[in-house]
C-alpha cells in the first residue's frame, strides 16, 4: 500500500521537493519582477500646461462598444463623441495579457506591466512597492472600488492620496443593474466639491498645482459579466457614464472658474468578450478606448495627420475615419499624465510619451521626451549595475549597444541638439535612446536565463533517468549487485568512489562560483539538484548495461515497440495543448483500440466505442464565446439521476451501499432543484436567494463525506465517488460540462472493466516468468502497464481540456459560481472554479487506482511510470516557453509549462487522495 510503504513516502517527498524546485524556477526565469529601485526621478515638463488632471477609468469598457454608433445612428456616448469631434483626441489604448483590473490599472497609473507573480500574490495589497502618478502628485483624490483604490494609496509616500470607496457587497453580479456603482462615484464627487466650497483647508489643497482626481467606474465591468457587452444594460451603462462625466466636468469647470488648466482623460483598464469574460488576449479584451481633452491636449485634426498606418478599419466602422487617430500602449498614459502635470515620471514606468496627443511648444516637447528617455535609461543603469555586482567581472557580458561610453555619447548629443535649437532631431535621438534602453532592460532581465534553463534541463533529464533506474531495479527485476572483483575490473571513471568524488567536486565549484557572485539562494538549488540526481543515476550504471543486454537478447520483446508508441502518443498529447482537435482524434483511436487489439468481443467494448465517439465531439466545441444554457445543465442532472436509479442493486453489494445511493440521489435532486431555482432568479434579475446559497454550500460540504461512508468494495465506492462529485460539478456548470462528465464516467467504468478482462485473458496464456513475483510479493511490470499509464495521462489531460483551454481558464466567468456567491470575491470565486477543474482529475485518479487493484500492478511502479511520462511532457513545454511574439503567445507557452508542472506535483497528491477515497471508510455504528 502506498500510504504504508515508507520507501514510497520518501520517494514522494523527494519527488515533490525536486518538482517544486523545477516549478519555482519558472518564476526566476520568466516571472522575475521588472522593478528596480534607486533611480533618480526626472521631472517630465518644466512648463506644465495643466494644474490638475481628471482620470476616468471605465472598468471593462470595450473600444468598439464605446465608439461605434447605435443601430439608429446615434452615438452610445453623445457627450464624449462631441468631445472627440470638437475638442480633443481619440484613439485605442492597447492592453497586455492578463487583461485583468489590477495589472491594467498599474499599467495606466504606474506605467509598467506588472509581472504575473505580483498579480498572484495580492489583489488589493501591493506585494512590491512601486511609484505612480498618484505618488508624484501634490494631492490625489480617488473614488470607486475597494479592490482598486487601496493599492495606490498604500504605495504612496506621505499622506496625500485620499480615497473613498463603497462596500464590497455592492459589487453584486446578480444585481438587476450595476450602473449604480458609477452613479455612487459621481454623487460622491458632487458632494465632495460642495463640501470643498465650505472647507477652507480643503479648498487650499484643491487650489494647488499637480492635483489628480481619479474616478474608477466599475459598473460596466459588472454589467458586462452579468448581462454581456451587447446587452441593453451594458449599453445603457455607457450612456450613464457619459452623462456622469459630462456633469462632473461641468462642476469642475465651474469650481475652478473655467481657468482652462484642467486636463481630462477617459480610458479603460481592459475590455470584455461577447460572452462576458476577460483575462485572455482576444481583441475585444485588449482594445480599450482613449479620449483626452483639456489643458495641454491638442484639438481634433484631420486624418491626413495620422503618423501611423491603421489597416484594421476601426475608424471607418466607428465613423471616425475623417479624424486623426492616436493609439497608445496602455503604459504610455502614465508619462502622458506626468507631462501634463509637470510631475516626475514614475521611476518604474516603461511608457513612452505620446507626443502627438500634446499641444505644447516644440521645445517643451523636446525637454519632456528627453526626460522620458533619461528616466528609462536610469532603470537600465540600475539593472546593469545590479547584474554587474552578481556576476564575475571576467564573465560579465554587457549590452554592447548601450555601454557606458555610448550612454554618455547619446546624452551629450541630445543636449547639444537642444542647445542648437534642433528640437525635432533631439526628439528623434531621444526616441532612439529610449528604444535602446528598452532592449537593454530586456537583455538584463533575461541575463541568467541560459544558465538557469541549462540547469533545469539537466535536472529534468537526471530525474527521468533516476526514476527509470528505480523502475528497472525494483519492478523489472534488473537489480545488479557489483562484487569486489567488478570494482577491480571496471574502469576507474565508472567506479562508485570516482563518481562520488566527481559529484562533490562539481558541487563545491558551483557553490563557490555562486557565492562569489552573490546570486540568490534559489540558484543554488537549480544548480545543485542536477548534480545530486546525476550522481544517483551514474552510480547505478550497471543496471542500464543489464537492461541493454536483455533487450538485445530478446529481439521480440514488446517493450521497445510499446515504449516508442507511447512516446509518440505523449508527443501527440503535447500538441493537443495547442490543437484541442487532437484529443478528438485520440478518443476515436481509443474507441477502436479494443476492436483492433483483441479478438474477443464483449458488450463493454461497444459501450466503450460509443461513449468514446461521443466524447470526441466535446474538444471540437467552442470553449469561449459560449452563452450559458442552464437547460442543458439541468438535462445532464436529470440523466445522471436516471443512471443512478437504474444501477443494478447487486453492484452496491449490501444494504448500506443502497442507503448511501438513496442519500446521494436525494442530494443530486436538491442540486438540480437549486440550479433551476437560482437560474430562474438570476434570469428575473432578483439575485441569489440566501436559502439557495446556503443549500449550495451545504451540498458542497455533505457530498464530500459520502465516499468515506460507503463500502470499500470497488464498484460501490466508485459509484459513491461519482455521485458525490457530480452535484457540486453540476452547480458550477454553464453548458455542456455536465453531459461531458456523464460520458466521461461511462468511459472510465468501461476502461476499468476492459482492463480487468484483458488482464484475466492474458494471465491464462502468459508464461510464469512474465508475471513472476518480486521479493515483495508483487508482480513485475509488463508492456501493457506502460499502455495503461499512457491512458491515465491522456484521461487526465482530456478531463482538463475537453471543456476548456488556456483562454477559458484565464477568462473570468462569474456566472459559473452564481449558485454559491454573486458578490465579487476573486479568491473564493477562483477557488471554486479551480475545484471544478480538479474534480474530473480526481475521478480519473480513482479509476486508475481501481485498475491498479484489479490488475495487481504495483502502485509504486505505476506511479513511477506516470511520473516519467509527465516529466517528458514538462520538458517539452520547458523548451516551448517563449519570450517573443504576442503577449498571448508568451503567456500561453508559460501557462502550458506551469499546468504540466502543477499536474506533476498534483499527481503525487492525487495518488494519496485516490487511496483515501477508495480505501478509507468511516464507520458510524457497529452495524
Amino acid at each position: 500500500r502506498l500510504l504504508t510503504n515508507m520507501k514510497t513516502w520518501q520517494l514522494i517527498i523527494f519527488g515533490v521537493t525536486v518538482h517544486l524546485i523545477f516549478f519555482y524556477s519558472i518564476f526566476d526565469i520568466y516571472f522575475t519582477t521588472p522593478l528596480v529601485h534607486g533611480m533618480t526621478p526626472y521631472v517630465s515638463n518644466p512648463n506644465p500646461p495643466a494644474k490638475r488632471l481628471v482620470l476616468f477609468v471605465t472598468d471593462g469598457l470595450r473600444a468598439d462598444k464605446f465608439f461605434e454608433p447605435l443601430p439608429n445612428g446615434k452615438p452610445t456616448a453623445p457627450y464624449l463623441r462631441s468631445i472627440i469631434e470638437n475638442r480633443g483626441v481619440w484613439g485605442v489604448s492597447h492592453t497586455r495579457v492578463p487583461t485583468e483590473s489590477r495589472p491594467g490599472h498599474v499599467a495606466i497609473i504606474a506605467g509598467f506591466y506588472e509581472d504575473v507573480s505580483a498579480v498572484a500574490k495580492g489583489w488589493k495589497e501591493n506585494p512590491v512597492e512601486f511609484d505612480s502618478v498618484f505618488n508624484e502628485s501634490s494631492y490625489t483624490w480617488s473614488w470607486g472600488s475597494p479592490d482598486i483604490l487601496p493599492m495606490f494609496a498604500k504605495g504612496a509616500s506621505g499622506d496625500h492620496v485620499f480615497m473613498d470607496y463603497y462596500p464590497s457587497e455592492n459589487e453584486d453580479f446578480a444585481a438587476a443593474d450595476s450602473s449604480k456603482l458609477d452613479t455612487w462615484v459621481f454623487d460622491k464627487v458632487k458632494k465632495f466639491l460642495m463640501e470643498a466650497e465650505k472647507d477652507q483647508a480643503l479648498m487650499k489643497k484643491l487650489s494647488k498645482d499637480k492635483v489628480v482626481f481619479f474616478l474608477h467606474l466599475l459598473g460596466l465591468d459588472t454589467n458586462g459579466h452579468s448581462h454581456k457587452p451587447f446587452s441593453l444594460e451594458y449599453l445603457n451603462n455607457i450612456a450613464t457614464v457619459d452623462d456622469g462625466i459630462q456633469e462632473v466636468v461641468g462642476l469642475l469647470e465651474e469650481f475652478y472658474h473655467h481657468d482652462n488648466r484642467t486636463a481630462y482623460i477617459v480610458t479603460a483598464d481592459h475590455g470584455m468578450t461577447d460572452w462576458g469574460s476577460h483575462g485572455a488576449g482576444h481583441p475585444s479584451e485588449t482594445l480599450t478606448p482613449l479620449v483626452a481633452w483639456g489643458a495641454g491636449i491638442r484639438h481634433p485634426r484631420g486624418a491626413e495627420h495620422n503618423t501611423q498606418t491603421y489597416e484594421d478599419g476601426f475608424a471607418e466602422k466607428w465613423k471616425l475615419d475623417k479624424l486623426q487617430r492616436s493609439d497608445v500602449q496602455q503604459a504610455d498614459m502614465s508619462p502622458l499624465m506626468a507631462a501634463l502635470l509637470g510631475i516626475p515620471y514614475p521611476v518604474n514606468s516603461v511608457g513612452a510619451l505620446p507626443l502627438e496627443i500634446l499641444d505644447i511648444p516644440l521645445q517643451d516637447q523636446t525637454e519632456a521626451m528627453f526626460s522620458n528617455a533619461q528616466q528609462i535609461l536610469a532603470q537600465f543603469k540600475v539593472k546593469m549595475e545590479l547584474k554587474k555586482k552578481t556576476t564575475l567581472s571576467q564573465t560579465f557580458r554587457p549590452f554592447l549597444e548601450l555601454t557606458e561610453d555610448k550612454q554618455v555619447l547619446h546624452v551629450r548629443k541630445i543636449k547639444n541638439l537642444i542647445k542648437d535649437g534642433l528640437f525635432e532631431d533631439a526628439i528623434k535621438e531621444s526616441q532612439q535612446l529610449m528604444a535602446l534602453a528598452f532592449r537593454g532592460l530586456g537583455y538584463y532581465q533575461n541575463y541568467d536565463r541560459f544558465l538557469l534553463g541549462l540547469s533545469v534541463t539537466a535536472g529534468f533529464v537526471g530525474w527521468i533517468f533516476y526514476i527509470l533506474t528505480l523502475i528497472l531495479r525494483d519492478h523489472v527485476g534488473l537489480s545488479y549487485k557489483r562484487t569486489f572483483f567488478d570494482e577491480l575490473n571496471s574502469p576507474f571513471l565508472l567506479s562508485k568512489k570516482f563518481i562520488q568524488g566527481l559529484a562533490v567536486t562539481v558541487a563545491v565549484v558551483i557553490i563557490l562560483l555562486l557565492l562569489v557572485q552573490s546570486l540568490p539562494w534559489t540558484y543554488f538549488m537549480y544548480c545543485l539538484v542536477p548534480v545530486l540526481l546525476w550522481k544517483l543515476v551514474l552510480e547505478s550504471w550497471p543496471i542500464y548495461v543489464t537492461a541493454a543486454q536483455r533487450l538485445w537478447d530478446s529481439s521480440r520483446s514488446p517493450v521497445i515497440g510499446t515504449t516508442l508508441f507511447c512516446l509518440l502518443i505523449l508527443e501527440a498529447v503535447v500538441a493537443g495543448f495547442f490543437y484541442r482537435e487532437i484529443f478528438s482524434i485520440g478518443f476515436v483511436a481509443l474507441g477502436v483500440w479494443p476492436l483492433l487489439a483483441y479478438r474477443t468481443r464483449s458488450r463493454n467494448q461497444y459501450v466503450w466505442l460509443v461513449t468514446c465517439l461521443l466524447l470526441s465531439m466535446f474538444p471540437l466545441l467552442p470553449v469561449v464565446g459560449r452563452q450559458s444554457n442552464y437547460n442543458v445543465v439541468l438535462l445532464a442532472g436529470i440523466l445522471a439521476f436516471i443512471v443512478g436509479c437504474v444501477i443494478d442493486r447487486r453492484y452496491l453489494m449490501n444494504v448500506k451501499g443502497a442507503k448511501i445511493r438513496c442519500a446521494q440521489l436525494t442530494v443530486l435532486l436538491a442540486a438540480i432543484y437549486n440550479l433551476w431555482s437560482v437560474s430562474s432568479s438570476i434570469r428575473r434579475k432578483e439575485g441569489l436567494p440566501v436559502l439557495n446559497q446556503i443549500l449550495s454550500w451545504s451540498i458542497l460540504v455533505t457530498s464530500s463525506l459520502f465516499p468515506l461512508l460507503s463500502p470499500t468494495q470497488v464498484l460501490p465506492r466508485l459509484f459513491s465517488i461519482v455521485f458525490a462529485f457530480f452535484p457540486v460539478y453540476l452547480l458550477l456548470s454553464l453548458l455542456q460540462e455536465g453531459l461531458f462528465i456523464i460520458c466521461f464516467c461511462v468511459v472510465l467504468f468501461s476502461w476499468i472493466q476492459m482492463e480487468k478482462e484483458v488482464h484475466i485473458a492474458k494471465e491464462k496464456n502468459l508464461l510464469t516468468a512474465d508475471f513472476s513475483s518480486s521479493l515483495s510479493g508483487e508482480r513485475h511490470l509488463v508492456a501493457e502497464d506502460i499502455r495503461r499509464s499512457v491512458f491515465y495521462i491522456f484521461f487526465i489531460l482530456v478531463a482538463f481540456y475537453s471543456t476548456g483551454n488556456i483562454a477559458s481558464i484565464n477568462s473570468f466567468e462569474p456566472a459559473a459560481v452564481y449558485c454559491f456567491l454573486t458578490v465579487f470575491s476573486p479568491f473564493v470565486m477562483g477557488g471554486l472554479l479551480m475545484l471544478k477543474n480538479i474534480l474530473p482529475l480526481v475521478l480519473v485518479a480513482c479509476s486508475f487506482q481501481t485498475v491498479q487493484i484489479l490488475t495487481h500492478i504495483p502502485t509504486r511502479a505505476l506511479f513511477l511510470i506516470v511520473m516519467i511520462m509527465s516529466d517528458i511532457m514538462a520538458l517539452n513545454f520547458f523548451f516551448l516557453v517563449r519570450d517573443y511574439g504576442s503577449w498571448l503567445e508568451i503567456g500561453t507557452s508559460i501557462s502550458h509549462y506551469v499546468i504540466v508542472m502543477c499536474m506533476n506535483i498534483f499527481l503525487m497528491v492525487l495518488f494519496g487522495v485516490s487511496h483515501l477515497l477508495t480505501s478509507v471508510q468511516i464507520r458510524l455504528s457497529k452495524s
